[in-house]
């Protein structure tokens, strides 16, 4: 009895195991997690955050030219043969240790404002690299809805197909019926089993046409390949209808990611600009150090100790250092002017994208506001095939049409619904491209 009890709690175990499991493999993703899953774990994403990084790096060296450079200098030396005594400056023969020890520092003052602007670009540069990582979060929500989109639209027409085979294969057992009456000839049975081939052949190619957007998808995400993975598409993401701005067309934002990032190139390319005709400004540097040394003749017990010469071998020195450019073989003329046109280059882009994405966005509203109303035209398509069909099966039964025209009225309504279907989606992409051009964050909720 004890033996069975510890079997049953086993099992009980066992199941609860299985069914979470089970649950796992089996969640929902919506659109939204999809998108949300990609930004974590796109790498893509993860190469834009590295790049920002690095801009951050730049900036902080930027910083860093700002403040003093300071080294320590350790030098050991052995002679032997012919040298010269540090003691008399004349030329010896005897073998010497020499041991030297320096500490410097040095600040630049001016430097016609060099590093002021190499820290404006510097700041710039982080500015673009955060857009850019914007962008391309943007970017990849966009991919993975594109790719939803293309596994949502598949699997609606598989679920058509399966229809359309259960439909055939009931057509085709009552056609057999109404044969065994009199009521058909074989040359009806033989034209419903053609279309039962048809629909079966139809079911498969949109099942391999659903797995390749799957994998599609998977790749977009960077979600693991072996894993499951179902999708639900909601009745408001489907009709995609957010009527209240829908009759009015707005500007593309001026914080737009990618245009914000022609922008910061913009400004960074202005500071490099004049960096470089800093070039032809003169600099002054400070520096000041302090030095001492140590020497022994080997083979000479009277040298002075190590602590009384380091001691009385100290000396220190201050300087400043005026630099002034006269004459670069023409590499500053060249400078400047390679990094005036790159300025110039950056307004000319900005401009251009700019123009773009005005071109984009209208486009995108006007191809948003195109699918909404084919949606309504095709669900008033679908309503009527649907009722044809209906009344071209109702005749077939009763004799009054043949296969034919119950095959087209069928293949009718089963490609005004596969439209529909591409209505509705491609309407719920279109609003969030709207959106995304008016600067929303489309993968948040």
């Amino acid at each position: 009895m004890k033996k069975k009890t510890v079997d049953i709690h086993f099992l009980t175990i066992a199941m609860t195991l299985f069914m979470s499991m089970t649950a796992h493999a089996q969640e929902i993703w919506t659109m939204q997690q999809c998108m949300q899953y990609a930004v974590a774990h796109n790498h893509e994403v993860k190469q834009a955050e590295l790049d920002l990084d690095n801009y951050r790096a730049s900036k902080t060296g930027a910083i860093g030219n700002f403040l003093p450079s300071a080294s320590a200098n350790i030098g050991m030396q052995y002679n032997f043969g012919r040298a010269i005594d540090p003691e008399t400056n004349g030329y010896t023969d005897v073998s010497t240790f020499y041991n030297g020890y320096s500490l410097g520092a040095s600040l630049p003052v001016f430097d016609g404002f060099n590093r002021l602007h190499a820290l404006k670009a510097a700041k710039a540069s982080v500015l673009m690299g955060r857009e850019a990582l914007r962008q391309q979060q943007d970017q990849t929500a966009l991919s993975v809805l594109q790719a939803f989109t293309n596994v949502a639209y598949y699997e609606g027409l598989v679920k058509m197909a399966e229809e359309k085979v259960e439909e055939t294969m009931l057509l085709l057992r009552q056609t057999r019926l109404m044969e065994e009456v009199g009521r058909k000839s074989a040359a009806d049975v033989a034209q419903v089993e053609s279309q039962q081939a048809e629909a079966g052949y139809e079911l498969t190619r949109q099942q391999n046409l659903l797995a390749s957007a799957l994998l599609e998808l998977k790749q977009a995400m960077a979600y693991p390949m072996t894993d499951t993975l179902s999708l639900t598409v909601s009745h408001g993401d489907r009709n995609a209808c957010n009527v209240c701005n829908i009759t009015l067309f707005q500007s593309p934002c001026e914080t737009h990611s990618s245009l914000q990032i022609v922008r910061y190139q913009m400004v960074a390319s202005k500071h490099e600009w004049r960096q470089a005709r800093a070039g032809l400004l003169p600099s002054l540097s400070l520096s000041a150090g302090l030095s001492t040394t140590y020497y022994h003749t080997l083979h000479t017990p009277s040298a002075a100790s190590f602590n009384d010469q380091f001691k009385n071998n100290m000396g220190e020195y201050v300087g400043a250092t005026l630099s002034i450019p006269l004459f670069s073989r023409l590499q500053t003329i060249t400078s400047i002017r390679r990094a005036k046109n790159n300025y110039l280059r950056a307004q000319e882009a900005y401009e251009q994208k700019q123009l773009e994405l005005e071109k984009l966005s209208r486009e995108a509203w006007q191809d948003w506001l195109g699918y909404l109303k084919q949606t309504a035209q095709m669900e008033k398509k679908v309503e009527a095939d649907s009722m044809a069909y209906q009344l071209t099966r109702r005749q077939f039964e009763e004799g009054l049409s043949t296969a034919i025209d119950l095959h087209t009225t069928s293949s009718q309504l089963l490609n005004s619904k596969a439209t529909l279907l591409q209505c509705q989606l491609m309407a719920m992409v279109k609003e969030q491209l709207v959106r995304y051009y008016q600067g929303e964050t489309i993968w948040t909720e």
